[in-house]
């Protein structure tokens, strides 16, 4: 597919389109940037501040992988939107940096919804827990966008479909609950699909896809 063709598609499906640019050049994402894209998602802090400090000032740096509480700080002062939130402790700081900055600092839960085990990401009980805790709702320098999930790494699309409906419900019954904006909550993405399951997540119910592969190209290790 060509980057302009999957562009027009998601633009006329109102789906915002995340270039996940991790070991990707500056060279490569000054490329794809000239196409239009203003929105690149990194997974290491490291790389996405030398990005930063390299690349145009109009770019929306999403971090998509996961945060370390003690490197908060450095991306603090520029970051778009933080993907991987899955604490209350990483919450905590990320609102104290971006109280430092001046900022509100936009993030997305990470949901588990996968078969496979893994170290990072809320189950739903978790989330909604979370989501009770008087703590939360006194961090002012931040604001709530939405959810994030990745499906289990699977060819069988019934899976797919049936991992993301379930995130879906969950989004939905969250968004019921915080069906008004206020200065911390503006709950409105859901962040779900990649290069090989975009069009499974886009039918159910996604604002926002992460691309990689099919805009640069296979991954560089």
């Amino acid at each position: 597919m060509k980057l302009q063709d999957l562009i027009g598609e998601l633009e006329q499906k109102h789906v915002k389109l995340i270039a996940v640019s991790k070991t990707k050049s500056v060279e490569e994402i000054r490329t794809v940037y000239n196409t239009g894209i203003r929105d690149f998602g990194e997974n290491k802090v490291q790389e996405l501040i030398s990005k930063h400090e390299q690349l145009p000032d109009d770019i929306h740096w999403h971090l998509i992988g996961h945060l370390q509480t003690n490197k908060v700080k450095y991306i603090a002062p520029f970051v778009h939107i933080i993907h991987s939130v899955d604490s209350l402790k990483l919450l905590v700081e990320i609102n104290k940096q971006a109280e430092k900055n001046n900022r509100i600092i936009d993030y997305l839960f990470q949901i588990h919804i996968a078969r496979e085990e893994t170290k990072f990401g809320l189950r739903v009980e978790e989330c909604s827990h979370l989501l009770n805790d008087a703590q939360w709702t006194k961090l002012k320098h931040i604001r709530l966008r939405g959810l994030m999930a990745m499906a289990s790494n699977t060819s069988d699309a019934n899976q797919i479909s049936e991992e993301f409906t379930r995130i879906r419900h969950y989004f939905m019954e969250v968004k019921q609950r915080f069906n008004q904006v206020t200065d911390n909550i503006c709950f409105d993405e859901l962040c779900i699909g990649m290069s090989s399951d975009y069009a499974i997540a886009i039918a159910c119910g996604a604002t926002m896809v992460r691309i990689g592969s099919l805009i640069f190209g296979s991954r560089n290790e």
